[in-house]
């Protein structure tokens, strides 16, 4: 496997490392904050707090970019609270400091609204509906290396994003799931255009076919068009992942996601009512399409279960993430709730050999 270089993993912002800043030197920078697990005796997330007043968090963060990076290598997940952070531009600006410009969210699987330049709102479910852990884009052949969350806005009540360092989930899963999996690995379907879900049009933010099936050819995919402008699509991809860093096994796949069984009840009967299994939105299979055994899933899911980490959002909260490192979710909640979230520092499995 390719290693990621440093100039990719300490981007240099024009004009950020400028901002005013309180000290110049790393050893007083790194006594401006305090440094510890959020939980006593858990590893995920680190939480990094202001030591004195009046830190500048983007300026702080953009010149201390290599220990921002050990630690994420170590912990998956870094939580910066009680900084003051309250404008979308100040979460841009961290993003582009920490990480490098923010992605354009491409190939979609849930609805987002665009905030500002390629930051966005985290995915536009109803309140009372939960969100399946899941690495962001792992169904895809490429995918960001960073993802980060900021909350403009804090829920009354639940509304956590709740995380899992997938390293553990990967030594979680029966060796016997796991190489089943490594071997046939994972398939994708996804159908698009039959009233249910995001339009293809949406998914691929273009209304013409021929683009589409090029944009398929070129990721890995096959594309079928059905009648009445419908879509249906299948991609094989990995189940498993080295860090491109680190080269720990990871759990890293889309698989217990897009499973229908791993809806909600109420949803995944009203889907099974409505729609033939080859024609759901979206489920997934084994490499070579056969079905995917109710007992591993319930494996797989109960794995997830046991890594899972919870914590309420403060306003202002900034949630890094190392995308292939760490899963995310969403819980329900009460009362309005906005959290933005950039990703950053794209990765293909293709050029990378994993």
């Amino acid at each position: 496997m390719s290693n990621i270089q440093s100039d990719k993993l300490s981007p240099r912002v024009p004009g950020v490392a400028r901002r005013k800043s309180i000290v110049t030197s790393n050893a007083s920078q790194e006594s401006l904050v305090k440094i510890e697990p959020l939980h006593a005796g858990q590893s995920l997330p680190l939480l990094i707090q202001p030591a004195v007043d009046n830190v500048d968090l983007i300026t702080w963060a953009t010149n201390n970019q290599k220990m921002l990076e050990k630690y994420l290598l170590q912990h998956g997940g870094i939580l910066f609270r009680n900084f003051s952070l309250s404008r979308v531009e100040d979460f841009e600006k961290f993003v582009s400091g920490v990480s490098g410009d923010p992605l354009e969210y491409r190939e979609r699987s849930s609805p987002r609204s665009q905030v500002s330049g390629n930051i966005y709102t985290s995915t536009d479910y109803p309140p009372e509906q939960s969100i399946f852990l899941h690495n962001e884009n792992s169904y895809q052949q490429t995918w960001p290396l960073r993802i980060l969350f900021f909350c403009k806005t804090a829920p009354q009540e639940g509304g956590e994003t709740p995380i899992a360092d997938v390293r553990k989930v990967y030594e979680r899963i029966d060796p016997a799931i796991r190489d089943v999996f490594e071997r046939k690995q994972v398939m994708y379907v996804r159908n698009f255009g039959d009233g249910f879900g995001l339009s293809w049009q949406t998914v691929f933010q273009t209304s013409d076919k021929t683009a589409v099936e090029e944009y398929c050819r070129k990721a890995g995919m096959q594309c079928e068009w059905k009648s009445d402008n419908r879509l249906r699509t299948r991609r094989v991809g990995q189940a498993v992942a080295k860090h491109p860093q680190s080269g720990e096994m990871l759990w890293f796949n889309h698989a217990t996601f897009f499973h229908v069984s791993t809806l909600e009840a109420t949803m995944r009967d009203a889907l099974l009512a409505q729609f033939a299994e080859e024609d759901l939105p979206n489920n997934s299979y084994y490499g070579d399409g056969t079905p995917i055994e109710p007992a591993v899933l319930d494996a797989l899911r109960q794995a997830y279960a046991q890594e899972t980490v919870m914590f309420p959002w403060q306003q202002g909260d900034i949630l890094l993430l190392d995308n292939m490192l760490t899963a995310h979710a969403r819980s329900p909640f009460v009362g309005p709730r906005r959290i933005l979230t950039g990703m950053s520092m794209p990765f293909s499995r293709v050029t990378n050999n994993i």
